[in-house]
């Protein structure tokens, strides 16, 4: 990259977050007219690819596998709190809105990110490589959490409905961050090189010879990174009542609108992982996307527990037939996926055609 081109990019990734946040500011609270509308998404999306970009720039300096942490953790925490304020808010639909956001990222990540990942990188080397036991263990966690929060209220029996008791919430949101933090733990300490790169002679990595930023260009980018994130987030909740009146005037489902949101939240996750892949770096996409699916379901869940405190009205967290027949075979597949350790565009076909199913069955149910 040039002189002159790098110093373009420092410019606009600069100043996207900036004027995206300017523009949330100065919208919220407010009806918005449609070119307004128009005007947010711009801004949002700005904020996906500086986001990207400031993600890219800390997972340098730190390394892997903590690059990918900063940027999954980072959206889940503004994704959890983007939660818990619809959820406060009221309103016809909300007790199912964090079980509709958190199957969506689950969907999501481990089909959609996982998918166009190893499309890409099977595109680039013919076969993708990846460390089948950090994977296998991320994904472990993945079906465990999932099961354990979204599976197991359909068929308890202690409250009526998909809905947990009091007693099972809180056994759930607890046993949700004890795998979080092991998790964590294992990725970041104990088997940190499980969850690295895997190395293959002839085929380097662009950044692999690079030097990594300084601490002040780190700094600067994580908090340019939180600014476009928050972005990010605010402007998504921002343009979803327009998204919200196009469904019901389509007469689509209201999930349909936790699906449009999840897609746009995970927007940067999405554009990393696929960076790093074409960069011939498919354990970083993975971790991305396994580690954004346990982040999103590790913090989410407890922190609905606790705010469930104060709301009012139920909080549906079962999934119903359809949506347990695709957990499931996302489950089976990932799980054949994954084991090998190396995958081809097979695998990353099986499962764009996993996450075209759930889109479309969101849609059409």
């Amino acid at each position: 990259m040039s002189s002159s081109t790098a110093a373009m990019t420092r410019q606009w990734t600069t100043w996207g977050p900036v004027v995206a946040a300017i523009a949330l500011g100065a919208a919220w609270g407010r009806d918005l007219p449609g070119f307004v509308v128009g005007l947010i998404a711009l801004c949002l999306l700005a904020a996906v690819l500086a986001a990207v970009h400031h993600a890219e720039v800390i997972a340098h300096r730190v390394g892997e596998p903590f690059g990918s942490l900063v940027l999954a953790v980072a959206v889940t925490v503004i994704e959890v709190g983007l939660i818990v304020t619809l959820m406060v808010g009221g309103g016809e639909g909300t007790s199912t809105y964090a079980r509709d956001t958190v199957f969506a990222a689950v969907m999501i990540t481990c089909n959609g990110i996982v998918g166009i990942s190893l499309l890409v990188g099977a595109l680039r080397n013919r076969v993708a490589v990846f460390n089948a036991e950090g994977s296998g263990g991320a994904l472990a966690i993945v079906c465990t959490l999932a099961t354990m929060t979204l599976v197991l209220p359909t068929f308890t029996t202690s409250h009526p409905g998909p809905e947990f008791s009091g007693v099972q919430l809180i056994f759930a949101a607890v046993a949700s961050l004890f795998l979080y933090a092991v998790f964590v733990g294992v990725q970041t300490v104990r088997h940190r090189d499980y969850f690295l790169p895997v190395p293959r002679p002839g085929h380097e990595s662009e950044d692999e010879h690079a030097a990594p930023p300084g601490d002040r260009e780190a700094w600067t980018s994580l908090g340019l990174l939180l600014l476009a994130l928050v972005a990010v987030v605010g402007n998504a909740k921002l343009i979803s009542p327009t998204i919200e009146d196009g469904v019901e005037s389509a007469g689509l489902p209201k999930a349909v609108v936790g699906v449009v949101i999840a897609l746009m939240v995970l927007l940067p996750e999405t554009l990393a992982a696929v960076r790093a892949a074409r960069r011939d770096r498919m354990q970083t996409s993975l971790n991305l996307a396994y580690g954004s699916a346990i982040a999103s379901i590790g913090l989410t869940i407890p922190s609905i527990a606790l705010a469930s405190i104060w709301l009012s009205g139920p909080l549906v967290l079962g999934l119903g037939p359809l949506h347990l027949a695709l957990l499931a075979l996302t489950g089976v597949v990932s799980a054949l996926t994954v084991v090998p350790g190396r995958a081809t565009l097979l695998q990353g076909g099986v499962h764009l055609s996993i996450f075209a199913a759930f889109v479309f069955l969101s849609f059409s149910p």
